[in-house]
């Protein structure tokens, strides 16, 4: 009786012994426990010797290392053995084939000790290397999405970048193939969602959740904390108002519907719209309708002076011309800095091909009034439409110039109203400070020079004029042009002089 009770006993030691690394192996799986390399370091302790794993050239994946003979190797990681038992000097070697029979091989997982392996041990590397080959097979799952996850997203860019350079027909073509339908449409809404940079990622998956295949979701490239949503419905504003205003620290701004040769002004009015967004208790603000100079001067002459004007680029094969003229718009807009980002290529890059457009239309774009006139034939064109191809031949009179575009009675009464406001200030001269910096081409030192102050107090003079006017000056844009022309409407400055002049 004594003996059957002793060999219970020991039955139901070896039980719990087995539970209890049954389980500590089987916590790895765990989420928060899954590390390859942490399992083959209890191994080694569990079995009181030495664990390795190899892949199939023999390179160490975790452990220690442990000679091996290369053609054992060969053997277990071709699957002629699935595993192999042996004595090496004074090493009992344990050496078990990671992954499936009939599939490329995971991994080799080697087990040394100076004991012979009984069959506790035996077992746990077996077990051991089951679970090692679930944890890189979910490592390969999870490499395998976050590589189709990346693929997806720089298609999604390439889209974007496709359609800054007014290249709808590939930006079409590209996301038929993912996105059918998406780009089935003339106009669209373009909104940049902002948070921190370090939230953009989470920011960006719930974007992809909210709009699912009905808008275009890209992580600016230019800017770390920037999501833009390119949508044709007006739904997705709805949806993005609703989720930003549920979120701190997020804001939304929007542009106006454009045309999708137009997504660059869209982006553009985007971003203004983004820099108001913060003063708004939904944290949202949309880009307004408001008077626009050229709407205000003879759609006819306008188009024959934009046509004439960028004439000499149509010599150019088409797709030279667009990649010109859209780089040169975004360059225009925003920094080069900003604009080669937005396009995913060199700053250097974007600074030659603006060179090359201003040498073919003979406009020396380092003078801001030149710099607002190119602008304006540059949209001029992107919003001509069939309609207006019929108003471009030149008007009775001859030849148009910009001065002539700029001596319409609506655009100069815009232009007085806009800049009178600036007179509220009488003390500060806002309306003389920005005079002499736009004539300066934007350069605070020598507009400082010029009126005899320092050059802190142009760019405070400047801060301020933007809360009056409405519009960013500051920056490059369309907000800096429209000011500019403004003053060349009024007459405070004289109207460049471009080839279209001459």
């Amino acid at each position: 009786m004594a003996g059957r009770e002793h060999g219970a006993t020991a039955v139901q030691e070896q039980d719990r012994r087995q539970t209890s690394w049954a389980e500590e192996l089987l916590s790895h799986l765990r989420p928060a426990g899954q590390d390859v390399r942490r399992v083959v370091s209890w191994l080694a302790d569990a079995v009181q010797g030495t664990a390795c794993l190899l892949d199939g050239t023999g390179a160490r994946l975790a452990g220690r290392s442990l000679p091996l003979n290369e053609q054992l190797l060969a053997d277990v990681g071709s699957g002629r053995l699935a595993s192999a038992a042996l004595q090496d000097g004074g090493r009992h070697l344990r050496v078990v084939r990671v992954g499936g029979p009939h599939s490329p091989p995971l991994a080799v997982l080697v087990v040394a000790r100076t004991a012979p392996f009984d069959a506790e041990a035996a077992e746990m590397v077996t077990h051991t290397a089951t679970v090692v080959g679930l944890l890189l097979r979910a490592r390969q799952t999870q490499e395998t999405g976050h590589r189709l996850r990346q693929a997806t997203s720089a298609l999604r860019l390439a889209i974007l970048q496709l359609l800054m350079v007014e290249d709808t027909v590939s930006a079409r073509r590209v996301a038929a193939g993912l996105w059918p339908g998406l780009l089935d449409t003339d106009t669209v809404h373009l909104y940049v969602v902002q948070t921190r940079p370090e939230d953009r990622e989470r920011l960006a998956e719930e974007c992809l959740e909210l709009v699912g295949e009905q808008a275009l979701v890209v992580r600016c490239p230019a800017e770390d904390g920037h999501v833009i949503v390119l949508a044709p419905a007006e739904a997705t504003c709805r949806a993005l108002r609703s989720y930003v205003a549920a979120r701190p620290g997020t804001w939304l701004g929007g542009s106006t519907r454009q045309s999708l040769a137009r997504t660059s002004t869209a982006y553009g009015q985007a971003v203004s719209a983004l820099a108001l967004a913060r003063c708004h208790p939904d944290g949202t603000a949309l880009y307004a309708e408001r008077t626009h100079p050229e709407r205000l001067m003879d759609r006819g002459a306008l188009h024959a002076w934009s046509a004439r004007l960028l004439r000499p680029l149509d010599v150019l094969p088409h797709h030279v011309r667009a990649e010109l003229i859209g780089t040169t718009r975004l360059g225009l807009e925003f920094t080069a800095v900003r604009a080669a980002r937005i396009l995913g290529v060199s700053r250097n890059t974007v600074r030659a091909r603006m060179d090359r457009t201003a040498c073919l239309l003979g406009a020396d774009l380092s003078r801001l009034s030149v710099r607002a006139a190119v602008h304006l034939a540059l949209n001029t064109q992107a919003g001509r439409d069939t309609s207006a191809a019929a108003e471009s031949a030149v008007p009775p009179g001859g030849t148009v110039r910009l001065r002539d575009l700029l001596t319409e009675p609506a655009l100069r009464t815009w232009a007085q109203e806009l800049l009178g406001r600036l007179s509220a200030e009488p003390r500060k001269n806002l309306r003389g400070t920005l005079r002499a910096w736009i004539a300066a081409d934007g350069n605070a030192e020598r507009a400082a020079q010029q009126l005899g102050v320092h050059a802190q107090t142009v760019r405070g003079h400047l801060r301020g004029v933007e809360p009056v006017l409405q519009r960013r000056v500051l920056a490059t844009g369309s907000d800096l042009y429209e000011v500019v022309l403004a003053h060349l409407a009024a007459g405070d400055l004289d109207a460049p002089t471009v080839d279209a002049d001459e």
